[in-house]
């Protein structure tokens, strides 16, 4: 009976180390997967911040853009203007055209529409 009492004292410090060592693994396993997913966080942060500020400047240029075309309306309106009153005045007949407002008619873009080419590594992640 001693002898299958030590057999299983033995069998079972065996399967104890054998156990450990597999938690062991699982935890060398975690700590690396852990150490991946910060890294391809930081890579995800990086890139986010990256795209911000781009967004930021086209927002700007876009706002800088809007706003010459407020002017540039605003100037044509004017020189219109001008035209009317100098063909009222003068009695010649000149083809004015009218500006477009797209805000009465949004589906009516007063310049013709770009197309947008997308391309496989525009953002590249």
């Amino acid at each position: 009976m001693d002898q299958r009492k030590r057999k299983r004292m033995i069998s079972n410090r065996e399967s104890a180390r054998r156990s450990r060592m597999r938690k062991q693994q699982q935890l060398s396993d975690l700590v690396n997967q852990v150490s991946k997913l910060k890294d391809g966080n930081n890579q995800i942060l990086m890139q986010i911040n990256l795209i911000t500020e781009k967004l930021l400047a086209l927002d700007g240029e876009n706002t800088i853009l809007r706003t010459q075309v407020m002017e540039l309306t605003d100037r044509l309106r004017a020189s219109n203007s001008v035209l009317r009153f100098v063909e009222e005045f003068s009695g010649l007949e000149m083809d004015i055209p009218e500006i477009p407002d797209p805000l009465l008619k949004p589906w009516q873009l007063p310049c013709p529409a770009q197309p947008i080419m997308a391309s496989a590594n525009m953002f590249q992640f």
